[in-house]
């Protein structure tokens, strides 16, 4: 084996509260900086505000790299050419890998970008002022990169489909499941005093947002007064009615026991890239009910009930399934088999297989 590529990983999803691309970032950074034979990984943050508090977040050993500056400016640059590249930036290296959909222009370096999902595509009014341009970003970073990295194979074929990207320059690199989501424990009577949980509830987990079916699960729980109280977990104010909680932004120790009490996890997402809260829930004996999104019906692989998007009738009657019929001591055993097939080794081996590749063109 020669030397260790030199590798330079997009680290601005680690700044500030993370949802699924910053839990992914970190993750993946954790693995590729126990490989040390095969990458030397640093790290360079896209922004002016938060880039100092980059090297407070890093696994140890994972240098900060990078200039402070603007990542409104830099991508007002990078839409008109490939100026600035990233090794005036951040300093030469053999792979850039943007984690977070825009690979930044490279004088020599290889380019690797994974592409969480396209559903902005569809729905580009949902995007924020900020990330207006994002599509014409992402079709540009697609056709720069060297790999283009997703989570699963239908997200694979919706790259080649949409954005014309050849499958041979695709690598699938599925995400994994922390181990400690296996010895996950419903809360202690402190944390649901704190967080005011009721003793039996149903549970969403992630950010907000339209593609999210959010209006599709709160009107479907709405219609069956028989069903437990709804809890939503994820970044927003706390707030509270008779039948549905908020309870804000979750560490990851909280949201483990959150997810480990829920008698069910409901995910009614009208479109999804990966969808790792199914994968956890399964790993902590949850079960499991989403929508039959080409994604989420690749990572469940049978073990989670799905319905079709935006039925509010199917998806009442799938909670009340789901918290009415417990699991055979067979079923759990499997889903919890099925979860752990999922590691972030494996997703690290695999994105260090991109690297190669991209090294190598």
């Amino acid at each position: 084996m020669g030397r260790p590529l030199k590798v330079l990983i997009d680290g601005t999803p680690l700044l500030g509260q993370r949802t699924g691309i910053g839990r992914y970032t970190a993750a993946l950074a954790e693995e590729l900086a126990s490989m040390p034979d095969e990458v030397d990984v640093r790290a360079v943050a896209f922004t002016l505000r938060g880039w100092r508090a980059l090297r407070t977040v890093l696994p140890h050993d994972v240098v900060a790299r990078g200039l402070p500056v603007p990542a409104r400016l830099l991508r007002r640059f990078w839409l008109r050419g490939p100026f600035p590249p990233v090794e005036f930036l951040a300093g030469p290296t053999d792979v850039m890998h943007a984690t977070n959909f825009v690979l930044p222009p490279a004088l020599r370096a290889g380019g690797v970008v994974t592409i969480h999902d396209l559903a902005f595509l569809d729905a580009p009014g949902d995007l924020p002022p900020s990330d207006r341009r994002l599509p014409e970003l992402v079709q540009r970073s697609a056709s720069r990169a060297d790999v283009v990295c997703t989570p699963t194979a239908a997200v694979a074929a919706v790259v080649t489909e949409r954005l014309g990207v050849p499958p041979e320059k695709i690598v699938v690199t599925p995400l994994g499941v922390d181990p400690a989501w296996f010895a996950a424990r419903p809360p202690a009577p402190a944390l649901r005093s704190r967080l005011g949980l009721p003793g039996e509830y149903l549970l969403f987990v992630g950010a907000g947002g339209p593609r999210k079916g959010l209006g599709t699960l709160v009107a479907a729980h709405a219609s069956r007064p028989s069903l437990p109280p709804l809890v939503l977990a994820g970044p927003g104010a706390r707030a509270a009615d008779d039948r549905v909680l908020r309870t804000g932004y979750l560490n990851d120790v909280d949201l483990r026991s959150v997810v480990a009490g829920a008698a069910a996890l409901v995910l009614p997402s009208r479109d999804e890239g990966f969808g790792l809260p199914v994968l956890e829930a399964l790993a902590c004996n949850v079960p499991v009910v989403c929508t039959d999104v080409p994604a989420l019906q690749e990572v469940a692989n049978g073990y989670a009930a799905h319905v079709p998007v935006g039925d509010v009738e199917a998806l009442a009657q799938a909670m009340a399934d789901a918290v009415e019929t417990p699991a055979t001591a067979a079923d759990q055993a499997a889903r919890r088999a099925h979860a752990a097939e999922f590691t972030w080794h494996r997703t690290a081996e695999r994105t260090v297989a991109a690297y190669r590749l991209a090294a190598g063109r």
